[in-house]
């Protein structure tokens, strides 16, 4: 295996020229920091790894779709566009490992990132030639170099600056001639200050021209077979893979009129655009679409994707939209978000039962027998993810919920008994499961599921809920609540139930604003009768402090009753 040598500035000269990117490749997930980080260990002479390339014969190129490195990145549109492969008649390379160093490589050099804080910002790597690239001992982590993404290079805060413009130096084939280029910028600077950042230019330089940075070996093989097996190992160490970064590269190769790649992607963004927001990937849908296709395994390995089996896909593909949009429309209208949707898989069988109704608009339907079955869905959702019945075996369990529904037709009401019978769950929570539900704390898995059952009549269409502390969460420290009085017992009674369910609720993002720490006591006098039934309250004679165990007990029983309704 012969490894060769490579400069920064080769490799820049190559991308999208000599070499590319296989479908197979996942999308820029590097941020700035990754970035900045691989500038630094540049500029010290850290290894940055090696390269694997896929020499593609120029008779092959049309086998295998090709895709561009990113050069101009954009959160917005994160996407790699399509190589242009008309004209191209000479072999190409296709990197296999490597694809997030050296597209960070182009975006640090001649491109740019853009992303959202607060606005969008779109940004350049700078290099401050007046940070002395001294490591922080006290902080490991901490940048050698200054290195960082900005939107110019005017100065800002209190530190000595003087920002450079990485991609600058790609324009000059000589360190001095690259020094010189600076000179009226470090004119008015101390000479030690001159010196320092003359010598600063002078390694960037050496780094991006002269350094050989690392090595690529160039796999020749037209196996494709061979090659996949190839990027799965390379991979394997990394950032782990999706499957779908690998499967889609098949589906685009094998589907007969339409680009997989795009259509998946394009469909992921606008399910995550539906409602509030959601974080569906790539292997969701791809695994939806083996779940809503007839006939098909739907375990979700790459043996399972083959050139029938896709075309299959390809066919219902117009389907499998239509009905996975309408699943995840209808739990919008449920009030479940992003937030709340920890189990992904269960919207999988609503999908099928939709489909077999054939009904895409079931979701706004008003129908008295769609209502109940709206109903039916709703609770068998909450049970089943509460339950954690796609936990362990889900193919099993899925394959099962699906043969379930395959008798399923235009009036077939939702069959929750026959689905919980298959769970082997039952549609109630024992006195055990309440206990441990009660116990769930702010913002982890279960609680923003189990805090939207405890609002069945809300509208939940167009609003942000927040996970929200009744009593503040600031009112619960130590040193506070023993300046109150209160003995270690107290305290710990305290400390124990405040950032659990009974002191929790979920506000729109006007009243959590509203509300911000407001002392309960003070703020519950500001709203009105239904607001406190709707938050479930308790009816008690003072909301003070001192009442806070009272009030947490009192709160508990109220969501126990809310609970035991649900059944």
């Amino acid at each position: 295996m012969e490894y060769i040598p490579v400069r920064v500035s080769d490799i820049i000269r190559q991308v999208n020229l000599d070499i590319y990117l296989p479908a197979i490749q996942r999308e820029v997930v590097w941020d700035t920091d990754r970035v900045e980080r691989l500038f630094d260990s540049i500029m010290d002479d850290f290894p940055i790894g090696s390269f694997l390339y896929w020499r593609l014969e120029q008779k092959n190129k049309d086998e295998w779709p090709v895709y561009e490195f990113v050069r101009e990145f954009d959160e917005e549109s994160p996407h790699n566009s399509p190589a242009n492969m008309a004209g191209i008649t000479k072999d190409i390379d296709l990197v296999l490992d490597g694809q997030q160093r050296i597209t960070s490589l182009f975006i640090g050099l001649p491109g740019s990132y853009r992303y959202l804080h607060y606005r969008w910002r779109k940004t350049r790597l700078y290099l401050n030639l007046l940070k002395p690239p001294v490591p922080n001992e006290d902080n490991p982590e901490e940048l050698t170099y200054g290195f960082a993404f900005r939107e110019s290079a005017k100065p800002d805060g209190d530190k000595p600056q003087l920002w450079y413009l990485v991609g600058r130096i790609l324009d000059f084939e000589d360190a001095e001639d690259a020094k010189s280029d600076m000179k009226p910028q470090l004119a008015a600077l101390p000479e030690d200050q001159r010196e320092d950042a003359n010598k600063l230019i002078g390694r960037l330089h050496n780094r991006i021209h002269t350094t050989l940075v690392g090595n690529y070996y160039e796999e020749r093989s037209q196996e494709p077979d061979k090659v996949l097996q190839i990027f799965v190992r390379a991979n394997s160490a990394g950032k782990p893979l999706e499957y779908s970064d690998l499967l889609l590269a098949t589906a685009t190769a094998k589907w007969d009129t339409l680009d997989a790649r795009s259509e998946i992607h394009d469909f992921t963004d606008a399910l995550n655009k539906i409602g509030n927001g959601y974080g569906f990937g790539k292997d969701f849908v791809l695994k939806a679409c083996l779940y809503l296709s007839e006939n098909l395994p739907i375990q979700y390995k790459v043996k399972n994707f083959t050139r029938k089996n896709l075309r299959t896909i390809e066919g219902n593909w117009e389907t499998i939209k239509k009905y996975l949009s309408a699943t995840v429309r209808l739990i919008s209208r449920f009030g479940f978000s992003a937030k709340n949707v920890v189990a992904p898989l269960a919207l999988l069988p609503i999908a099928c039962y939709l489909m077999k109704r054939g009904n895409s608009s079931f979701d706004t339907s008003s129908k008295a027998e769609d209502a109940d079955a709206q109903v039916a869905i709703r609770k068998w959702f909450i049970f089943s993810v509460l339950k954690n019945a796609f936990g362990r075996s889900s193919d099993t369990t899925l394959t099962r919920l699906r043969d379930l529904l395959s008798t399923c037709g235009p009036a077939t009401p939702f069959p929750a008994d026959a689905l919980y019978k298959s769970l082997e769950i039952e549609p109630r929570f024992n006195n055990a499961e309440i206990d441990r539900i009660l116990e769930y704390g702010y913002q982890e898995r279960y609680t923003n599921l189990v805090l939207s059952l405890l609002y069945p009549d809300r509208d939940w269409k167009d609003a942000v809920f927040h996970e929200d502390h009744i009593f503040p969460k600031s009112e619960f420290q130590v040193r506070a609540l023993k300046k109150r009085g209160y003995d270690d017992a107290k305290v710990q009674a305290y400390l124990s139930k405040h950032n659990i369910l009974s002191n929790l609720q979920l506000l729109t993002d006007s009243e959590n604003l509203s509300k911000n720490v407001t002392p309960f006591d003070e703020w519950i006098q500001t709203r009105d009768a239904a607001f406190r039934k709707r938050h479930l309250i308790p009816d008690l004679p003072t909301y003070g402090f001192d009442s806070f165990e009272e009030f947490s007990k009192a709160r508990a029983a109220l969501i126990v009753a809310a609970l035991k309704q649900l059944q």
